[in-house]
């Protein structure tokens, strides 16, 4: 088992990322963080059962802010109700 099982292998990435919501190409504001680091640091938070403004950003996930508001975003369609069906079939 690896030492960080919160990061994401390639393999596992591409099972995930079709079923995230594209950015729009053109949007005010700063380029958003890469949605494969937001979700690295959702799973860093949550299998350290940290608070989310205790991610550290060192490790390159964005703050724990901006990764609680993409999974936020990823909850409210339902988007790990599909990772689920994929990942985990019966």
């Amino acid at each position: 088992m690896s030492t960080r099982p919160w990061i994401v292998d390639d393999d596992l990435w591409a099972l995930i990322e079709p079923l995230l919501p594209r950015w729009p190409e053109r949007s005010s504001g700063p380029r958003p963080v890469v949605d494969r680091l937001c979700l690295q640091g959702i799973l860093c938070v949550l299998y350290n059962d940290i608070a989310w403004q205790l991610l550290p950003l060192e490790l390159g996930f964005g703050s724990g802010q901006t990764c609680w508001r993409r999974l936020e975003r990823w909850q409210q369609p339902g988007i790990f109700d599909q990772l689920h069906r994929v990942l985990l079939p019966s």
